[in-house]
């Protein structure tokens, strides 16, 4: 049976974490139904054109207010930046909601 081989860490790259917290008002909400219609368009599009994970993290609960959390992984600090930035302008610009508060961060290790 072949040995397994020890990893060579000096051989990873960096790694990247962008987290994106934002807080949306809904516009026109009269029901925590039409909340999750809004939620959960935002949400597969965000995947789709970022190819970033979305959650709702927060205020499940509250028809006019959405918390979610938008994470992504990449091995370039700039790259991350600038998706995370373009998202931002995506959600100010969007008709059905807007975008109240926001709170980027960016983590690297090995």
């Amino acid at each position: 049976m072949p040995k397994p081989q020890t990893p060579n860490h000096e051989s990873l790259k960096e790694m990247v974490i962008g987290i994106l917290q934002v807080e949306l008002t809904i516009d026109g909400s009269e029901s925590l139904k039409d909340k999750r219609r809004v939620v959960r368009r935002l949400k597969d599009r965000l995947h789709r054109e970022h190819q970033v994970s979305v959650a709702e993290v927060d205020q499940l609960d509250n028809r006019a207010i959405a918390i979610l959390g938008i994470t992504m992984a990449s091995n370039d600090v700039a790259y991350t930046q600038s998706v995370l930035d373009r998202i931002l302008e995506k959600l100010k610009g969007e008709r059905d909601c807007y975008l109240s508060d926001h709170n980027k961060q960016i983590l690297t290790g090995h």
